[in-house]
């Protein structure tokens, strides 16, 4: 049974008409009304401030940094960082971000556009956002970038532009709100470092859930 049957069957149950606007605009106006949380003051930072946060943050979580000043710069980077550590495939989402970048180099980095399978060396995805609080990620699914490319290889490149970091994680789900119309994506995924655990006999494993390296290229400019 899929999933539009189950919320049909739902639907029918509790008498609901198919047309769901009123409702819609009944749950929207009632996020809207909604007193904000209480934000941290450390979240509550001018630009260069908030954005010191998210690099301090992101390298105590074990996240490795490269700052970058332009996209243009984002595919040498990316080559000399997969030289430099013996990578030699790629798997990369197929958003326009990605493919729209000058990938006509001469570099050896094979790059493939596709879901990421078990044994991949590394992925590129985009981020959504980035959330200076923490020094977290925020990707969303979508046709363009699968999941499995932010927790199947064992390396997980990241593009992040430096605009789109915001303090607490409430502006972050915001801005999510009005780029996606209210139309949340299936999965979110908050990403915070690489995975990593420490359940048995209290020893950091690296890896444990998902990538044992977390690599952010930072964009600076357009």
């Amino acid at each position: 049974m899929s999933k539009a049957d189950i919320f049909n069957r739902i639907r029918i149950g509790l008498h609901v008409p198919s047309d769901d606007s009123a409702r819609r605009e009944a749950v929207k106006a009632r996020l809207d009304a909604r007193k904000r949380n209480l934000i941290p003051q450390r979240a509550q930072l001018p630009e260069n401030e908030r954005l010191r946060l998210f690099i301090d943050m992101a390298d105590e979580a074990a996240a490795e940094l490269v700052e970058l000043h332009s996209a243009t710069e984002l595919v040498g980077a990316i080559e000399s960082w997969a030289q430099e550590n013996g990578v030699s495939h790629l798997i990369t989402a197929s958003d326009e971000q990605i493919k729209n970048l000058d990938w006509s180099g001469n570099g050896t980095l094979v790059r493939e556009e596709r879901v990421a399978q078990v044994g991949d060396e590394a992925s590129l995805t985009c981020a959504f956002c980035g959330i200076a609080e923490t020094g977290t990620l925020m990707l969303y699914s979508g046709e363009d970038s699968p999941t499995t490319l932010n927790f199947l290889p064992d390396t997980h490149l990241v593009v992040l532009r430096a605009s789109t970091i915001v303090g607490p994680y409430e502006d972050a789900w915001q801005m999510l709100r009005d780029a996606t119309g209210g139309e949340m994506p299936r999965t979110v995924n908050l990403i915070t470092g690489p995975s990593r655990s420490a359940d048995i006999e209290q020893k950091l494993q690296m890896g444990a859930h998902g990538p044992r390296r977390l690599v952010i290229f930072l964009l600076h400019g357009e």
